[in-house]
């Protein structure tokens, strides 16, 4: 039955489901894991690189990370050609935005102007749906720090700590687990990397599988950082460090 109806994306199914839709979600959850952590002090973005050819030039930026305005940065899981279209589309509301109101854009505005762009995709004939999942992270002052994370349906919603892509669910296990709500920026890196293992194919992680963005506030700015490898295989450290302790005990 379902096979009458996946052709397209406008065509309700008999039990009230849009196939081509759900197909698309499934495409994210084959995609490289990304994690998202709201601390009380910032906000961790983590997602696992892919891996590719060693013949291939290193990339001259991040493969999962993308700053969309000065306060407002993400990590996309699926397919990035169909996340550029979306990350420009989101880049130029925030320059009209402040072009035309001489302030930033709220965070939670331009979410759901990306996510109103998606679920176009979902409603005319034509169209496929966009093949990737964000999980946007941004400060603004009506409501601090925030972590959004949208699918390929168009619906966005609000998290604490959440993770998309690869065994998601594994790492939303674990992040109900530990997260609290009290931790800082140092130790929500620690809580990404214990996520990230969890899910990634490989027995173990190293700086050149894993990439981190912190997004904290510095006096009346917003600072993005991207961690170095150094500074990434010191966090990973720490974790096997401390795994290794809780074993011994």
């Amino acid at each position: 039955m379902a096979r009458r109806y996946d052709s397209s994306t406008t065509t309700f199914s008999p039990e009230g489901r849009l196939h081509q839709v759900e197909y698309a979600i499934e495409a994210i959850n084959n995609a490289g894991t990304a994690v998202g952590i709201l601390a009380k002090d910032g906000i961790v973005l983590a997602g696992e690189k892919q891996k590719l050819s060693g013949l291939l030039a290193p990339p001259k930026g991040s493969e999962k990370m993308y700053k969309l305005d000065e306060h407002v940065t993400s990590v996309v899981a699926g397919l990035t050609a169909d996340a550029n279209i979306l990350i420009n589309t989101a880049r130029v509301a925030a320059q009209r935005y402040i072009y035309t109101y001489q302030e930033p854009m709220p965070v939670e505005q331009m979410v759901k102007r990306v996510c109103n762009y998606k679920q176009s995709y979902t409603q005319f004939g034509g169209l496929r749906p966009f093949g990737v999942a964000f999980l946007f992270a941004g400060w603004d002052e009506h409501y601090g720090y925030q972590l959004y994370m949208s699918d390929p349906s168009g619906n966005y919603s609000g998290w604490k700590a959440t993770c998309i892509g690869q065994n998601n669910q594994a790492g939303k296990s674990l992040l109900k687990n530990e997260y609290d709500e009290s931790v800082g920026v140092d130790e929500a890196l620690k809580l990404a990397v214990k996520v990230l293992v969890k899910t990634m194919d490989a027995t173990s992680a190293s700086a050149d599988k894993l990439e981190f963005c912190v997004l904290t506030r510095e006096g009346d700015k917003c600072v993005q950082r991207i961690l170095p490898g150094q500074e990434v295989t010191q966090i990973i450290d720490e974790v096997n460090t401390a795994a290794a302790s809780e074993g011994d005990e």
